[in-house]
């Protein structure tokens, strides 16, 4: 036979439950408003340390513009600088169907670097895309127009595109993105450190004490400015021609010219075609773990 608790020790238990309940959701609630207020204390506090707009600027929206806009056109530019060369040595039997070739590959491209979505919130990364997209559709408009031309030999074909104010324009906007890009690392940068300026300076003009005081991220970007400023779209990353210019002067040589400013290293650096592909990879030791880099391909290489 069942054995009934007595009605008093019912009530009590009963009672006990409730109160346990009661005493559990109050500190579930007392939890959640005191995390919503320390949250809205210290917020704005956060934000106040970051330089305007600096936030706006995120690894996941380097890494997706990379993959989606920076590397099919560094594809194409890959190709086409591949070509110049050939070209510029006579090596190219046919230089009108290689330019319509080119001219398709650049259009495939933009195809590519149009479908990518990039946030209205990375003002920088948006700009670059477009001057991409722009840069494409006047180097394919560039080789289609030179591919129809008078026929002629390799050189005089590659001679005649260089000269071309078309072409020309397509060059500035390859490079004014590429400069974009590098820009929204450095913003990306001063949004995880305080300490670091949300904008690199211009490198016209920087003597070698002011270079050495730059961060990776900043050198990065005045190298893509350098670059930008000469007109001059290489088959290697800014951070190849930074990686130079750092052992040019560590090493002793930019001393044996009597070479002391930024500009000076650079010039005689691609005069003499020292920066190669990859220059930055083979250094990258010498920075050491102290720097800041966004993880991208293309700083390790991977």
């Amino acid at each position: 036979m069942e054995k009934r608790l007595p009605r008093t020790e019912l009530l009590f238990s009963l009672g006990f439950l409730f109160m346990l309940a009661v005493a559990v959701a109050t500190f579930l609630l007392g939890m959640k408003i005191g995390t919503e207020r320390t949250e809205a204390r210290y917020a704005p506090k956060l934000s106040e340390t970051l330089p305007p707009g600096a936030a706006s600027y995120q690894q996941q929206d380097l890494l997706s513009y990379y993959y989606t806009v920076y590397q099919p056109f560094r594809s194409f530019t890959g190709e086409w600088i591949r070509e110049t060369a050939s070209m510029k040595a006579g090596q190219t039997p046919d230089p009108a169907k290689r330019l319509k070739s080119l001219a398709a590959f650049a259009n495939d491209r933009y195809k590519e670097a149009e479908r990518a979505d990039i946030p209205s919130s990375s003002p920088l990364l948006a700009d670059a895309q477009t001057n991409v997209l722009k840069s494409l559709k006047l180097f394919s408009e560039t080789f289609s127009r030179h591919a129809n031309g008078a026929a002629a030999d390799a050189q005089t074909v590659i001679r005649r595109i260089g000269e071309d104010a078309v072409y020309r324009q397509a060059l500035d906007y390859a490079l004014l993105a590429e400069k974009q890009y590098y820009d929204a690392m450095v913003k990306w940068g001063a949004s995880l450190d305080p300490d670091l300026p949300d904008q690199a300076p211009n490198g016209s003009g920087m003597t070698l004490e002011t270079w050495n005081s730059q961060p990776l991220l900043i050198k990065n970007a005045i190298a893509a400015g350098l670059l930008k400023k000469r007109r001059v779209l290489p088959d290697y990353y800014p951070q190849d021609l930074a990686a130079r210019v750092d052992h040019f002067f560590d090493s002793g040589q930019a001393a044996g010219f009597g070479i002391s400013s930024v500009d000076r290293a650079v010039d005689i650096l691609l005069r003499t075609e020292a920066v190669r592909s990859g220059d930055f990879l083979e250094k990258r030791t010498v920075y050491g773990g102290g720097e800041l880099l966004p993880q991208i391909p293309m700083f390790s290489g991977n």
